[in-house]
């Protein structure tokens, strides 16, 4: 099973992904900026390098999945055709999607990353300069207002995720 955990940055993400790990006995968490680390930080953030980590990243979890392991995967996810090849090509995939509006993430901020692209320090910034196609599947979509709302939602997604 792939839990494929998407959204723009700040959404909390990983923080669900790392909850969803921690309600199963045995699930792998796979992170996009950790991902990216483990390969040496070998690609940037263009988007022919952002669709090599996500095909990577879809890679890794479908070789996971078919040896037997469970994965929560956390990734921007900005682009529609990668999802459907996970739709196509892992067997057992649920996604859910994290919308919360742009304003709120400008706040938040986690990372300094709005801040950059808003102080004309970074371009490429996904939900700015970058479309970001929110998904029209069937899956799971949450609006996150809050960190204790979010986790919330753990057990149920991994209930369904496996049902």
């Amino acid at each position: 099973m792939v839990i494929w955990i998407i959204g723009l940055s700040g959404t909390g993400k990983t923080t669900l992904a790392r909850e969803i790990q921690n309600c199963s006995s045995n699930m792998v968490l796979i992170d996009g900026d950790i991902i990216r680390e483990v390969f040496g930080n070998d690609i940037g953030y263009s988007i022919e390098d952002r669709k090599k980590n996500a095909y990577r990243i879809s890679r890794l979890c479908q070789f996971l999945e078919k040896q037997g392991v469970d994965v929560v995967c956390s990734i921007l996810s900005i682009f529609p055709d990668n999802r459907l090849w996970n739709r196509k090509n892992i067997s057992n995939y649920f996604e859910v999607f994290i919308d919360t509006p742009i304003n709120i993430l400008i706040k938040r901020d986690s990372k300094g990353l709005y801040g950059k692209y808003l102080s004309g320090q970074i371009a490429n910034v996904a939900g700015m300069d970058l479309e970001f196609e929110k998904p029209d599947s069937d899956y799971v979509i949450l609006n996150n207002s809050s960190k204790n709302d979010l986790l919330s939602h753990a057990r149920s997604i991994l209930k369904k995720a496996t049902s």
